[in-house]
């Protein structure tokens, strides 16, 4: 039964890292399914099949970015100062010059919302574990099984995923969504491909939303818009 079973997984690993339709069909599966809501409640069904690609195509973790922190109290501590300053500035400076409106009128309803405050902060979690292992680790390692890892190969695949991220955000919040989310991709992509560590971005993903929750939690969404430009 265990050289049997070692036989199939022989023949399956390849076919998943591969393009065929094993391959295919995983990529689909991850695309498709993302983050699934079960009533409030966030689940990273995306994320999780792709860590289960990774165990069954017998790709090394460190090609999704899933390499040991040097610095475990660093890296979060640099992650948790990076996400938050990430935010206001978006929310401060970028945003207001690209004429977003002040309110994210997709989420206003979490504003002084005691009772969804805990799947609001549970799925910002999520996001920040998920969204990253799927846009950043597993179409990073995809496109580059692809492209190359040259410098023109990287600035494309950083192009195409953080389009897709934007695009990810239509949906629901609509083009300043879009926009805002495709800088994000843009920015946590371009450091994922120097580093190749995704650690630090997790974290610094998770308190950029934890960061906007709170602005909206409070409801001081047009006070930090204006911060800057009046």
């Amino acid at each position: 039964m265990i050289a049997g079973a070692a036989g199939v997984d022989d023949e399956l690993s390849p076919r998943l890292r591969g393009f065929g339709p094993a391959g295919i069909i995983s990529l689909l599966l991850v695309l498709l399914t993302g983050t699934v809501f079960l009533g409030n409640i966030a689940v990273p069904v995306g994320a999780v099949l792709v860590l289960v690609w990774v165990r069954l195509s017998r790709t090394p973790w460190e090609e999704i970015g899933y390499a040991r922190p040097r610095s475990w109290i660093l890296t979060v501590a640099g992650g948790l100062a990076f996400g938050v300053a990430f935010k206001l500035v978006m929310k401060a400076i970028v945003m207001p010059l690209l004429g977003a409106d002040p309110i994210n009128r997709a989420f206003h309803y979490l504003a002084g919302n005691r009772a969804m405050l805990p799947a609001a902060i549970w799925a910002m979690l999520v996001a920040g574990f998920a969204e990253e292992t799927i846009f950043r680790g597993f179409f990073f390692e995809r496109l580059g099984r692809l492209f190359g890892h040259g410098a023109a190969a990287k600035t494309a695949i950083v192009l195409l995923t953080s389009a897709g991220f934007g695009l990810a955000h239509y949906a629901q919040q609509g083009l300043a969504g879009v926009e805002q989310a495709t800088i994000v991709g843009l920015v946590l992509g371009t450091i994922y491909g120097r580093t190749k560590r995704i650690a630090m971005l997790m974290v610094a993903h998770a308190a950029f939303d934890l960061t906007a929750l709170a602005i909206i939690y409070w409801d001081v969404e047009t006070e930090v818009a204006h911060l800057v430009f009046r």
